[in-house]
């Protein structure tokens, strides 16, 4: 059965939303940014489904809990099925203040099989730096299940990870200062000389002098102005919601798994002339059982008969004019009828013949 191709081409914006863009969409603010929290713990409640005893890092961290609250225990003796040694995560974002809470991804580390109605003991989260910056805790939602028994096991989404909404406390901030120096950077998404040079002009347009500067292809320093560095955060909010028009490279996208294309309105091809044909050989073998003459002394024997047959379509020719447009382009692939992987081989020819003024991206 032959695959489906999806072509999807990317129309000029300006035909259906605008072709202007604001500049936080596209661009970030140097230093206002989040950070990772990371912690191990541990998660009790489970019913059997925790880690085995085999897990030594879950007994440890177990017996080495039970220590600080005054019981001695040990570890070769205690039980871990109830309880599953974990991986927590976070993130902590730009200006979050003390008391600030936030959500939690718990991941099992070890052999545990599910963590569905567990809980999480107090746990530290900690920066790059060594620094505890949150402390989480609470009942984890797993949004799923696993049950079974005997050989028949049932399982829904993924029980061995989970979340915790709000389930951690903030308690030591990032420092994060707007305007160093007295001047601000926008980090574009992606790297275009074109793109920057408009953020600099329609920013240099807005405040009626030069205090913009497009340092690089990524990176725009705009120079806060006097009368605005007690008003930062209402200057960057000014500057956030300017719009431009960004631009970017001709690029066709082919994903081979799903079939699916994309092109940019900027994709061209040269005149060329493409050719899809292909050889196939079918090998077929049939066995018959042979009686032997009813007068003679023959055996009774197995016959296998072998034929093969060649097929070779007529090869199709299709010319595809300089400059075509991307509906050309789609209306000539599809009547090629190609599949998805006849079509990758058909870009990528094209591409090493020089014809297609784009680049061709595989995923």
């Amino acid at each position: 059965m032959r695959s489906n191709i999806l072509i999807i081409t990317m129309l000029s914006a300006s035909l259906a939303f605008g072709s202007q863009v604001r500049i936080k969409d596209i661009a970030e603010v140097e230093g206002v940014r989040s950070n990772p929290l990371m912690g191990f713990g541990l998660v009790v409640g489970l019913n059997g489904t925790g880690d085995k005893d085999q897990t030594r890092f879950t007994t440890q961290a177990l017996v080495n809990a039970l220590a600080k609250s005054g019981l001695s225990l040990d570890a070769a003796r205690v039980k871990v099925k109830n309880v599953a040694f974990v991986l927590v995560q976070a993130n902590l974002p730009a200006f979050a203040q003390n008391g600030s809470k936030l959500d939690l991804v718990v991941s099992s580390y070890g052999d545990a099989t599910s963590l569905q109605g567990g809980t999480l003991l107090w746990t530290e989260l900690k920066g790059l730096d060594g620094n505890t910056y949150a402390v989480g805790q609470g009942p984890i939602s797993i949004g799923g299940f696993s049950a079974g028994s005997g050989g028949s096991q049932v399982t829904q989404n993924h029980p061995t990870v989970g979340r915790i909404p709000n389930g951690a406390l903030v308690e030591r901030t990032v420092p994060a200062v707007l305007g160093l120096n007295g001047k601000v950077r926008f980090i574009f998404d992606n790297s275009d000389f074109t793109t920057l040079t408009r953020a600099r002009d329609a920013v240099n347009s807005l405040l009626g002098t030069d205090l913009a500067t497009a340092v690089n292809s990524r990176v725009l320093e705009v120079m806060i102005p006097p009368d605005w560095q007690s008003r930062k955060v209402e200057f960057l909010s000014n500057l956030g919601n300017l719009r431009i028009q960004p631009d970017r490279t001709a690029k066709v996208v082919i994903n081979e798994k799903t079939g699916t294309i994309i092109m940019g309105k900027d994709v061209q091809i040269g005149k060329v002339a493409i050719s899809h044909g292909s050889l196939t050989i079918l090998i077929q073998s049939t066995s018959r059982v042979v009686q032997p003459n009813p007068l003679g002394q023959g055996t009774t024997q197995n016959e296998t008969n072998v034929a093969t047959d060649v097929s070779q379509p007529t090869a199709r020719v299709v010319v595809a004019e300089e400059g075509v447009s991307l509906g050309t382009i789609a209306e000539t692939l599809n009547a090629l009828k190609v599949t998805p992987r006849d079509l990758i081989a058909i870009m990528q020819a094209i591409k090493e013949s020089g014809a297609l003024y784009a680049e061709l991206k595989l995923i």
